[in-house]
């Protein structure tokens, strides 16, 4: 176990990695991290990580210590300050709620074959609109294991990781009905109540063992087993991630 120092940075940093240790610094987030010898030394990593909090992306990043390009919700791309927070940490939004995400996997295999590491957060938008407790983990989506499975990009490893949050504080960002202002294609703002925003004070990140994506898999995605392949990377990353779970709450 590692304990990760998050140095005072000016705000105004430049880089989307210098921005999340400005604001887990800002917090006063204190971070273990468990097994950095499994992060790959690969440059084309999909980091996919349970999601509870705006500060998940942040803490990815300065624990891996390089810049991470996550995919955002997509009304996180519409809400002021939102809108800017995640900008400036290089995230990139999801395509609205209903179609067919053709922007997110281009982008996301740009960046891969670019060297670049991608974030995604699985579980999409709900636990952290609706916050559950810190063990609890939701379903998985497919969409990263399809993008995987069908990026041409050599040395692709995913990268499964545990967030476990040991002491956190909760608190009301705003309103539902204030964010279906900017977002009414998002169905989580159709009902009451409020979004909640939970800030970490201190949290185990663990590391998993990264999957590696090959070529001859990729040439089965390719034919009638595509959907069966990414059902079945779903569930050893979701399986994975439930385990480091587990263990950051012992």
């Amino acid at each position: 176990m590692v304990n990760v120092a998050i140095p005072e940075i000016g705000i105004n940093s430049e880089t989307p990695l210098n921005v999340s240790r400005s604001v887990l610094g800002a917090v006063g987030t204190k971070v273990s991290l468990h097994h950095p010898e499994r992060i790959p030394a690969t440059k084309s990593i999909l980091v996919v990580s349970n999601h509870r909090s705006l500060l998940d992306a942040p803490l990815l990043m300065a624990a891996l210590n390089r810049p991470v390009r996550f995919a955002c919700h997509h009304y996180m791309s519409r809400v002021p300050v939102l809108r800017e927070m995640v900008s400036a940490m290089g995230a990139f939004p999801l395509d609205a709620p209903g179609e067919r995400q053709h922007q997110f996997f281009h982008k996301s295999v740009e960046f891969l074959q670019s060297g670049q590491a991608v974030g995604i957060f699985p579980e999409g938008a709900q636990p952290m609109v609706q916050v559950k407790r810190p063990n609890q983990l939701s379903p998985f989506h497919r969409g990263f294991a399809h993008l995987a499975l069908g990026a041409q990009v050599r040395d692709l490893a995913i990268l499964p990781v545990a967030i476990a949050s040991t002491q956190e504080d909760k608190h009301r960002l705003a309103p539902l009905k204030l964010f279906n202002l900017f977002d009414p294609t998002e169905p989580l703002f159709n009902c009451g109540g409020w979004h909640s925003a939970v800030v970490y004070r201190r949290v185990h990140l663990l590391i998993g063992y990264p999957l590696w994506i090959d070529e001859v898999q990729r040439q089965h995605y390719a034919g009638r087993h595509a959907g069966a392949m990414a059902k079945a990377l779903t569930h050893s990353c979701m399986e994975q991630v439930a385990a480091l779970l587990r263990l950051g709450f012992q």
